[in-house]
């Protein structure tokens, strides 16, 4: 555990800047959703004030269409929308990476029906497809968490696919069929471990897609609904407050826009750290 530690300090000493940035941001919303209920000053659907006042004064980020304190909203939209969305992507990437590798090792058959299943997938967008699915099913969190994590895991089969079947005509596995291991054997101890870089790459890159993709959904009511707090959700309630001259609605929008640019210079650091990416 030491030894890890130890190289955790010493590639974080040599990080950039802007990984610094993502990395303080990543570690403030984690704190925030984590520690809601101990930070916020109010309950979460607690009515504490009068409608649509502004930022400043007794709420540090001002009240709701209804009064609520948008303050204490966003400690657990934090909990509630980032808490889903790594659900979500985890869900994604096991469906995805299972199936990727099962296509990259099978038979050409195998390969053919499942790409061609995925293909079909991802010629409908998924916004789209969603939207329709969520309205025929209902809008359920259960409901939007299966919906969205099938359709993303198509885009994890198709990466894993590719990056499995480079990997898996190299001398090495061919060594390893030649000495008589079994083709999961082959996955686990050859396939996987030469894929994990790409994989974790495309994680965080998945995580900022299927975040937006919640937020964009809440916005639209038919995501994580009322009276959960969810940024997405959050900047549709309080909309209208625009005409009024209070920005109470952009303190959503910019967390889900600092949260997504975090996210995004954390994966930038973790490419070039791993060589796929050249200064």
């Amino acid at each position: 555990m030491l030894p890890i530690m130890q190289s955790s300090l010493k590639l974080l000493k040599t990080a950039p800047p802007t990984a610094f940035l993502g990395l303080t941001i990543l570690t403030v919303v984690l704190f925030a959703g984590v520690f809601a209920p101990w930070i916020a000053p109010y309950g979460e659907t607690d009515v504490v004030g009068a409608p649509g006042l502004s930022i400043g004064g007794d709420f540090l980020f001002g009240t709701d269409q209804i009064g609520r304190d948008v303050f204490t909203r966003i400690l657990y939209g934090a909990r509630n929308t980032v808490g889903i969305a790594l659900l979500v992507t985890a869900m994604a990437f096991f469906i995805g990476v299972v199936f990727g590798l099962i296509s990259a090792v099978s038979s050409r058959w195998v390969d053919q029906v499942l790409s061609r299943l995925v293909d079909i997938l991802m010629a409908i967008p998924p916004l789209i497809l969603a939207l329709l699915i969520l309205t025929i099913a209902g809008t359920s969190v259960l409901n939007m968490v299966l919906v969205i994590a099938v359709l993303d895991s198509t885009r994890v089969f198709r990466l894993t696919r590719a990056v499995g079947m480079n990997v898996a005509v190299l001398e090495f596995v061919e060594l390893a069929r030649l000495r008589g291991e079994g083709t999961w054997w082959i996955v686990r101890h050859e396939i996987l471990p030469n894929i994990t870089a790409p994989l974790a790459a495309e994680f965080g890159l998945r995580f900022c897609f299927v975040f937006l993709f919640i937020s964009a959904l809440s916005f639209l009511g038919l995501g994580i609904q009322p009276p959960t707090a969810d940024w997405g959700s959050m900047v549709r309630e309080t909309s209208t407050l625009i005409s009024f001259g209070i920005a109470t609605p952009l303190v959503p929008a910019i967390c889900i826009a600092l949260l997504t640019v975090g996210v995004n210079l954390i994966v930038d650091w973790f490419l070039y750290q791993s060589g796929m990416r050249k200064e």
